[in-house]
């Protein structure tokens, strides 16, 4: 549309004909696809197989020119495609309100005029007296911003319509219709014309100069291209995801899909679904690899300490991606929220029959540490799982704020991040093509607690077969029958000499330092602990009267008198730290819990 809207033009535009074009536009962007392909998988494969010289090589040099063409013409005729979907999507509405408006019109018998005036005709009514007047017809026009002041008040309190009586006076009821339809006629239209606007200035905008060489420079450009119509159609795209249903639901919107669609999304809002449980893992990890340059841009633009410490993660995380991985990396969702997000899967979850998600706990945050050694603990856990059975994945759950100290340790990060894990894990129920897959919920640390929390609230962990609780300092449950898969399902890793696992209540920690410090704790405990089986977060997990299965794992170096730290806190994933607790999880993880190398309670 071009010029000054009309109402008339809006009246009969046929939003098809833009869903129509870009259909067409579609076409051309598949057809650059496969030609790419093509180019790439035929012509220059088979190039680089059987021929070394320099023809070759600047033969090739021409075919990787010619396939970033055809990358660019893919790329570009879906970006037209997407603004031609989202013009059509956002034109519906004011369209439909005007022809809304135009019905109310000829249902009250009102006449709407060309340059969108209303006229309407006289009525009888009764005035303050009771007598029965005339008031006569007129006509209105509208205004697309503030509705006008009322009719039937007159300057200095006398009615236009009767002089001679104060106040206010019966008018013709027509007159307050008709402004209503004429204000809703001008509203409709303005808005088409500012949405029209829009959109033209976005499809301007990618409009390619003729004869154009496509560059490394020019494909950076289809950045800042998908950006401004992700602006413009942000609307179009963002109204149909289904945020706030289950990840079933979810699953069940995205298959109904057209192929066309999802690749709208995958394109030009990858944010909008890299996140969203109950989509497929396949397609998360496409939309998040879309969307990790845009949030490593954000991050650098933003700077501080605290956006180049997650920048610094997820560049490591973007290397990773980047080199071949066995098994297979799938990027399952990233965020900057908070101390970060960032959910990794080892093996493809939805077509493994065992899958695990390990939720780490204190001190973790998207940091090099994460991305060196948290992401690690998942990928070792996969490859000896697969060893067990090769149908396994192993998830690494950083979707929540873990406390960053023992300092500030409390129920909070847990109760806020047990929802958002249960939703993940139901979308994982909902995307796994396997009838019965084999679930199993890890916490480690701080984790271990959120994955208590989260087996305790209603239903329990969606799909969960069995849980597996290391280093922790409690679940805030008293026994293993209280997280829902049955205690013979509860399995716990304890090192002897990781400190979380001996960390005194709150009440034990304070009473002992009022009797004397570290020993005055330890005599605290001995007087109010008799079982010596409580810890922060309450009953020892590792305790008998907690009646969860414990698996033998190396108890590590002595935290002072063998300068060990927290090493025994950290070893329980690592092979070549702790390899019999290495077998162990993955001997659970892929679903043979009853050959576990047993250890008994504390």
């Amino acid at each position: 549309m071009t010029g000054t809207l009309t109402w008339q033009q809006l009246r009969d535009l046929k939003v098809s004909e833009f869903t129509d074009t870009g259909d067409t536009w579609n076409e051309v962007s598949g057809r650059a696809d496969a030609d790419r392909v093509r180019v790439d998988r035929a012509m220059s494969a088979k190039l680089r197989e059987t021929q070394e010289s320099e023809s070759a090589e600047a033969a090739l040099g021409r075919l990787r020119r010619l396939s970033r063409n055809f990358r660019y013409v893919h790329t570009e005729s879906g970006l037209v495609r997407t603004t031609l979907n989202g013009l059509a999507a956002d034109l519906a509405e004011p369209q439909n309100q005007l022809k809304q408006a135009l019905a109310d019109a000829a249902a009250l018998d009102f006449t709407v005029h060309e340059d969108g005036s209303v006229s309407y005709p006289a009525a009888e009514v009764e005035d303050l007296t009771g007598a029965r007047k005339e008031a006569p017809g007129s006509s209105v026009r509208g205004s697309a911003r503030l509705p006008l002041e009322p009719p039937g008040f007159g300057v200095g309190g006398q009615s236009p319509l009767y002089p001679g009586y104060s106040g206010f006076t019966p008018v013709n009821p027509n007159a307050a219709k008709a402004q209503d339809v004429a204000d809703r006629v001008a509203r409709a239209v303005r808005s088409a014309a500012e949405i029209d606007a829009r959109y033209a200035k976005t499809l301007a905008g990618l409009k390619a100069e003729k004869g154009l060489d496509v560059t490394e420079a020019t494909l950076k450009d289809v950045r800042r291209d998908t950006a401004d119509v992700r602006s413009t159609a942000g609307t179009y795209l963002g109204e149909a995801v289904p945020e706030d249903r289950s990840p079933a639901e979810r699953k069940q919107w995205w298959d109904g899909l057209t192929d066309e669609q999802r690749q709208e999304y995958l394109e030009i809002a990858p944010d909008l679904i890299g996140g969203l449980d109950g989509i497929p893992a396949v397609a998360r990890d496409e939309a998040n690899r879309a969307y990790l340059p845009v949030l490593m841009d954000d991050l650098a633009r933003r700077g501080g300490d605290d956006a180049g410490t997650k920048l610094d993660a997820l560049r490591l995380i973007q290397d990773k991606l980047n080199k071949p991985s066995d098994p297979p990396m799938f990027l399952l969702g990233i965020g900057d929220e908070g101390n970060g997000r960032a959910i990794v899967a080892y093996g493809n979850p939805d077509s493994a029959k065992n899958v695990s998600a390990y939720v780490p706990g204190l001190g973790t945050k998207l940091d090099d540490e994460f991305a060196k050694d948290t992401m690690k603990r998942a990928q070792d856990t996969a490859v000896g799982a697969r060893i067990v059975d090769p149908s396994s994945a192993a998830i690494v759950w950083l979707g929540y704020d873990a406390p960053q100290n023992v300092d500030v340790m409390s129920k909070g990060d847990a109760e806020r991040g047990a929802p958002a894990y249960n939703q993940f894990m139901a979308g994982l129920s909902a995307t796994n093509e396997n009838q019965d897959p084999h679930v199993t919920a890890i916490g480690h640390s701080y984790g271990s607690l959120t994955v208590g929390v989260a087996a305790q609230r209603s239903g329990g962990i969606p799909g969960v077969d069995d849980v597996i609780l290391l280093g922790s300092p409690g679940v805030d449950a008293q026994k293993a029958t209280e997280l829902g898969v049955g205690k013979d399902h509860v399995f716990v890793g304890a090192a002897d000499n990781d400190p979380v696992t001996h960390l005194p209540t709150k009440g034990e920690a304070a009473l002992g330092w009022v009797l004397g410090g570290p020993v005055g704790v330890l005599a605290g405990r001995d007087l109010f602990d008799i079982g010596d089986d409580d810890v922060y977060f309450g009953k020892d997990p590792a305790s008998e009267a907690f009646g969860a299965r414990r698996f033998k794992v190396d108890d590590g170096p002595r935290m002072v008198l063998e300068g060990g730290g927290f090493d025994a806190h950290s070893q329980y994933f690592t092979p070549a730290k702790d390899q019999i607790s290495a077998d162990n999880i993955a001997t659970i993880v892929g679903g043979h819990p009853e050959d576990i190398v047993r250890e008994k309670h504390r």
